[in-house]
């Protein structure tokens, strides 16, 4: 009996050590987020609604978009669907859904188009009534109808590799993978399958059908959209659906890998035949637009083959003699999201000018103006004209995305969202400030410096410097979830953000100036920014974290800065560029920005190996932390392995964090929070002293 009461104890026990099953169907929407103390947390940045790609219905009277939640319990987001008047009014979440819905598109005023698992559905502008409209075996990816409405284009994957039992009917269970070629992987994953584009008829009677599609590459082996970052957007209907342009790189193998020629191609829609119009133009030529009145076609070109980060023009084509123009000759900023006029006379775009993203409007004639103010310190997303005015997302450093509407005439704005006003307005505001600085060689460099709540310049601060990735990157008015500035700046940093050579948003010499000089008068921009700030009485202690090229800059400087700073974290950095040559996977951009590879004599790449960041590590002395995610296939996780591993061998104080399960990017949303919390320890144990008042701040010394 006595064993018998013993079993049974300990299995009721065991019970109750068991967890409760996760509720993986359960909805996830706006909840309330309540601050005690008026701190951002990494939780409450997380829990934020993340507002994306409105909509305006045909009688141009209503907005549909998305609004992205995220459980963290649950370890995951959900995207739902809100609709709004065209003024901001009569807001209301229409979609209560358990996995997302995403490219919801009006099909007319009383129907409403979207993606759900993996299929296109239809729905009642109020949510009724959901129907699925697809059966695309494998799903669909993306889709966009004709200007008509009577045609879609959509985008799946189909197969690229070969599988074992291609070739071994016997070997059901084997994994291995023959490749023949290169880019057998990209970003995160190895290449399975690629994206291919479909044209299908669309019918309404007493329920909606969708055809089996054609299509648009007829089984060739490349890819439409481009991988990694391509949607629909590259592809554009006439105005009267017959035909499409596109853009693709039709190239496999080792051409593919090195190389960036994406070219505009016209495929008609009857009689299948294609043609390419941007043939002899060596670069990216992208994002192509019809005008409404069909005369012209808009896109976005690069003019020279394998720099991805060469200056973004905007060219016209005429349609009748087919003479091509670049209408930004005289511009010398890049150009992104071009949408024509309703009137066919002028294209809206936005550019990153003096590291603001604004709205700038062009006629035919090369005459640019700018529609944003250039103290208006927010950036903004792709347009949709609306009787005078533009709507857009704006973002700052401050707040994630609203929707907003931008009268054309003046670039004032009302905000017709607000997503997020109820937390932020518990939260304590952090103070931004833009300054320009002298560089060594004479020039002007801009800067953010952020400062935390309560700031009081009588006492003291540790500095957080951050070192941009790209290398061609800006930092810019832009909210992230991977780098959040006001997020730094709420646990008691100064968050100083150099615009160092190389970034995009001060002209294309500026840019330009990093390429073949990894090592030289970037990395003095970013001590000039250091010296700059510790001269202010407020300056303690001063770390440099970074990602990517960011993280790059970390592992050189720390070979370098002579004691400048105190300790140093890198994210999926690059260490070892002679490594790095042969193992990430889109080949161009390191053959362009080294100079070439790391067996060519040339003077440039000779001087870039050279001063490979792993070369110095004999100079290591400051406190240095690894962070990266196993899939990351552009730098690759064995290169901060192998920096971390450097660090251990020299007796520095290092930590590493590794994700088996995150990209180039940490995501997952515990997984994020993870690397914040990690982030912060890191810098607390070697900036911050034991003890600090309430504000987070030290205590200026008599």
């Amino acid at each position: 009996m006595k064993k018998s009461l013993i079993i049974l104890s300990i299995l009721m026990l065991m019970a109750s050590c068991v967890s409760k099953p996760e509720n993986k169907d359960a909805i996830i929407e706006k909840t309330s987020i309540v601050s005690n103390d008026g701190v951002l947390t990494p939780e409450i940045m997380l829990e934020l609604g993340r507002v994306s790609d409105p909509q305006l219905s045909p009688n141009k009277s209503k907005i549909i978009y998305g609004i992205t939640y995220t459980d963290i319990d649950q370890n995951k987001s959900v995207r739902q669907l809100y609709t709004m008047s065209v003024d901001g009014k009569n807001n209301q979440e229409i979609t209560h859904f358990t996995k997302s819905a995403y490219n919801a598109r009006w099909y007319n005023d009383d129907n409403i188009l979207f993606i759900q698992n993996g299929q296109i559905q239809l729905m009642n502008p109020d949510g009724s009534n959901i129907r699925r409209v697809s059966n695309v075996q494998g799903g669909v990816t993306g889709f966009e109808l004709s200007p008509d409405h009577k045609k879609i284009i959509y985008s799946h994957e189909i197969k690229a590799c070969i599988h074992p039992t291609d070739n071994y009917k016997d070997l059901p269970k084997s994994t291995g993978r023959t490749i023949t070629g290169l880019m057998y992987r990209h970003w995160d994953h190895f290449v399975e399958t690629i994206p291919h584009t479909y044209i299908t008829d669309i019918k309404i009677f007493d329920d909606f059908i969708m055809d089996e599609g054609v299509d648009i590459l007829d089984g060739a082996p490349f890819e439409l959209p481009t991988c990694p970052w391509s949607g629909l957007e590259q592809l554009s209907w006439t105005p009267d659906a017959t035909q499409i342009a596109y853009s693709c790189r039709k190239l496999t193998g080792k051409d593919y890998a090195l190389s960036t020629n994406t070219d505009i191609y016209l495929y008609d829609v009857a009689n299948k035949t294609c043609k390419n119009l941007t043939e002899g133009m060596m670069g990216y030529d992208t994002d192509p637009v019809f005008s409404p009145d069909g005369n012209y076609l808009a896109w976005i070109s690069m003019k020279r083959a394998g720099y991805e980060a060469d200056q973004q023009r905007l060219f016209i084509m005429n349609m009748k003699t087919m003479e091509k123009k670049d209408i930004s000759i005289k511009f010398d900023y890049n150009i992104t999201n071009p949408v024509w006029s309703h009137d066919s006379k002028s294209i809206y775009f936005t550019s990153l000018v003096n590291a603001l993203q604004g709205l700038f409007v062009t006629d035919l004639y090369s005459n640019i103006t700018r529609i944003t103010k250039e103290n208006d310190w927010h950036d903004y997303g792709k347009v949709i004209e609306n009787n005078g005015r533009l709507i857009s997302c704006m973002q700052s450093m401050d707040k994630p995305n609203e929707i907003v509407s931008v009268i054309i005439e003046d670039g004032s704005f009302t905000r017709l969202t607000h997503e997020n006003d109820n937390i932020f307005a518990q939260l304590k505001d952090c103070t931004t400030e833009q300054r320009w600085l002298t560089t060594v060689d004479k020039k002007k460099m801009h800067e953010w410096v952020i400062f935390p709540p309560n700031f009081d310049k009588t006492k003291k601060y540790p500095v957080i410097e951050f070192f941009t990735g790209g290398p061609q990157g800006t930092l810019s008015q832009h909210w992230s979830t991977r780098w959040n500035f006001r997020l730094m700046a709420a646990q008691g940093y100064i968050v100083l953000l150099p615009n160092r050579r190389g970034t995009t948003a001060f002209g294309q010499d500026w840019c330009e100036e990093i390429s073949g000089d990894y090592y030289g008068l970037n990395m003095d921009d970013y001590l000039t920014a250091a010296k700059n700030i510790k001269k202010e009485k407020y300056c303690g202690k001063i770390g440099a974290s970074g990602a990517s090229y960011g993280g790059f800059s970390i592992y050189y400087m720390a070979g370098h800065h002579h004691g400048m700073y105190d300790a140093f974290l890198a994210h999926a950095g690059i260490f070892n560029q002679e490594h790095m040559y042969l193992e990430t996977e889109e080949l161009w951009f390191p053959h362009w920005d080294n100079g070439g590879s790391p067996w060519d004599k040339n003077r440039i790449a000779k001087k870039h190996y050279e001063h490979s960041a792993h070369k110095f590590i004999q100079n290591w002395d400051t406190p240095i932390m690894v962070t990266a995610g196993e899939l990351d296939y552009r730098v690759p996780v064995d290169q901060n392995m192998a920096a971390f591993n450097a660090a251990q061998l020299m007796g520095i104080p290092s930590r590493m964090l590794l994700f088996p399960d995150e990209n180039h990017w940490i995501l997952k949303p515990q997984n994020a929070i993870h690397w914040q919390r990690e982030y912060f320890k890191w810098f607390d144990q070697w900036l911050k002293p034991a003890k600090t008042n309430s504000d987070n701040a030290i205590v200026a010394e008599k």
